[in-house]
């Protein structure tokens, strides 16, 4: 198992996620480039890359994103999260 950096942007986004009644599973202990969320809503999964306001996308990150098919969002904060998940559930609900 690897140190995940686990930090206060990373909290605050699961905390805001939980507080809008979504699941959440932390991620970021599995490395090799998968993403640090997986959030259920409403019957639907998303895949969230948390980073701080300047932090960058990873190659391996990049790498993992692009082979799999799930968008995967990269959120800067706790309101880019619960934007990006209400944003793509109103996508699908039309």
């Amino acid at each position: 198992m690897r140190n995940a950096k686990i930090d206060r942007t990373h909290r605050d986004v699961v905390q805001a996620l939980r507080a809008c009644g979504y699941g959440v599973q932390s991620l970021a202990t599995v490395g090799k480039g998968c993403p640090d969320l997986l959030v259920s809503a409403r019957g639907r999964w998303y895949v969230l890359e948390v980073k701080a306001e300047k932090g960058k996308v990873r190659d391996l990150q990049a790498t993992w994103h692009g082979q799999h098919c799930a968008p995967v969002h990269v959120v800067r904060s706790a309101e880019d999260a619960v934007n990006a998940i209400s944003v793509r559930e109103q996508e699908t609900a039309t």
